[in-house]
């Protein structure tokens, strides 16, 4: 039976059809609009008005602040649709360099969605992290996706990288957006250093712990079986197995440990304590040339926040002639290195990301031996450069920040620069400089250090005889002394800065380059929070 519909009520249904279908695309219109609106405010909007437009998402940013967070829950929902298919891509690996890059990759993009995942959480509506905070995550998130991409060129698979990179789903675009806001409201909310509040996981006695000689461990590793141990990776797993990541605490005897060691993302809260770094230590020798990434080439590989290392050698033995060979590579927010050593030569120290700070330890090497892209203030430290392969030039800092947003730089303060002792009878036959910019933002800074005459008077060297960043770098020496301070003779570059004003110079001191006053304290290690 069909039924029968009157000119007039046919009339009306239409009428309300079209009004409906009006009044939703004008809806439709005005929020797009508005998310236009927005994006323009970003360094990219085409992939910002494309990913926020067709989120599953309904976004409608009253403030800067909601803008922000809704695009990081952009961000982590394309960083997931690249995980699944990376997790996927894994199958075509054909050789040992493609599967290690693949490894590296899928590793890292994990990373990138735990710093989106925390950086959400922190911006939820109780608002439990800083804008500072953020903005430290944010640019540790855009580190890794961009150490992907740096390790298929070490690896020479490029060609097979290249569509997990692409894959992204503009994760890198969205995550640099939201670095661009996050710095306009850095400047609205109080001073970082007094309005976060003091972390409570270390105890009054913990924090004289790494003062003390007698260390209450929770394990002991001993290479002759008198502890709960013999490794100190099975000490770590062990403690990555502990229902309450509260602090714990290591105790690693003295010995020569021959291990890779790796604290995971979520083995959190780790003090690492050893018998001194002539007694303890702990050893490799995986290198780019033995075919893995220079990332995945560390003898130890921390990524676990809030680590502590005490008392330790970490060490990377594979020679000059095998090229980049990392002895300790840090990811892990508020870690801390006391009185520990790194000795390498390329690559000895990656200082890959967020806020990290190294008090009172010897860093050996030759060529980008401290590099990265942190946060990173070295205080009291001992630099020494060491005799490189004949034709070949010193060079003891990379920083790699590639947005001009991130909150990362290498700060020297306080330290010594000398020759090691198979360097020194031949200084003058080898030129040394203080860094060159491995990125296009690269951020360094010498303040109050000692350089001895082995620095070349020119004080910075170009990235492969080239241009490349000497006007969007920022290197910055601040009363240094020495035979090689002079600033006289130092490069030219927009980017070289003799600062002579404090104000300038504290903005990387410990109190403000990683938040120092809100966290140091309670790890009980000594630190100057100003110049």
């Amino acid at each position: 039976m069909v039924m029968k519909v009157s000119l007039p009520l046919l009339s009306i249904l239409i009428f309300f059809s079209l009004f409906f279908h009006t009044t939703v695309a004008r809806s439709h219109h005005r929020h797009s609009s508005r998310i236009r609106t927005w994006c323009k405010k970003t360094p990219h909007p085409k992939p910002c008005n494309y990913c926020m437009s067709n989120s599953r998402h309904h976004f409608r940013p009253k403030h800067t602040s909601e803008f922000r967070k809704m695009l990081v829950q952009v961000a982590l929902e394309r960083a997931l649709s690249a995980i699944t298919y990376t997790s996927q891509y894994g199958q075509n690996c054909q050789n040992d360099k493609e599967k290690a890059a693949w490894a590296d990759c899928l590793k890292l993009f994990h990373n990138t969605v735990s710093q989106l995942n925390v950086t959400l959480e922190g911006l939820g509506t109780k608002l439990n992290c800083s804008n500072f905070d953020a903005q430290t995550w944010l640019s540790a998130a855009l580190t890794n996706i961009e150490t992907c991409r740096v390790g298929s060129l070490e690896l020479n698979v490029t060609n097979f990288i290249t569509p997990i990179y692409t894959s992204n789903n503009n994760v890198s675009e969205l995550i640099s957006n939201s670095l661009a806001i996050g710095s306009q409201l850095l400047g609205t909310e109080e001073s970082h250093n007094e309005s976060e509040k003091f972390p409570n996981w270390v105890s009054k006695h913990d924090r004289r712990l790494l003062q003390n000689a007698n260390i209450r461990a929770n394990l002991v590793v001993a290479k002759d079986g008198s502890g709960n141990f013999r490794t100190v990776q099975a000490a770590l797993d062990a403690a990555a197995r502990r229902r309450v990541q509260s602090k714990f605490i290591i105790y690693v005897k003295k010995g020569v440990y021959t291990e890779n060691i790796q604290v995971s993302n979520t083995n959190s809260k780790i003090m690492l304590v050893g018998a001194g770094i002539r007694y303890t230590v702990i050893t490799s020798s995986r290198s780019v040339s033995g075919g893995y990434t220079t990332y995945n080439s560390a003898t130890a590989g921390i990524n676990g926040p809030g680590f502590i290392a005490r008392g330790i050698t970490f060490r990377n033995t594979a020679g000059p002639l095998k090229g980049q060979a990392v002895a300790l590579m840090s990811a892990s927010d508020l870690s801390v290195f006391y009185r520990c050593a790194f000795q390498g030569y390329q690559d000895t120290l990656m200082v890959h990301s967020q806020r990290q700070f190294y008090r009172e330890c010897y860093i050996f090497g030759t060529i980008d031996f401290i590099f990265g892209n942190a946060a990173a203030v070295f205080q009291n430290c001992i630099i020494y450069v060491r005799k490189p392969l004949w034709g070949q030039v010193n060079v003891i800092t990379a920083q790699g920040r590639n947005d001009p947003f991130q909150n990362t730089a290498i700060s020297i303060h306080n330290s010594q620069v000398r020759a090691a002792a198979d360097l020194k009878p031949v200084a003058s036959s080898y030129k040394t400089y203080l860094g060159r910019p491995w990125m296009q933002y690269s951020r360094v800074v010498f303040m109050k250090c000692y350089l001895d005459s082995l620095i070349n008077p020119a004080g910075w060297l170009q990235w492969q005889r080239s241009n490349f960043a000497l006007s969007t770098l920022y290197y910055g020496e601040y009363k240094n002394f020495g035979p090689a301070s002079s600033t006289r003779y130092r490069v030219k570059w927009p980017g070289f800065h003799a600062i002579t004003s404090p104000n300038v110079a504290s903005m990387f001191t410990a109190g403000n380059l990683i938040a120092g006053r809100s966290w140091l304290p309670a790890t009980g290690v000594p630190f100057t929070t100003g110049l």
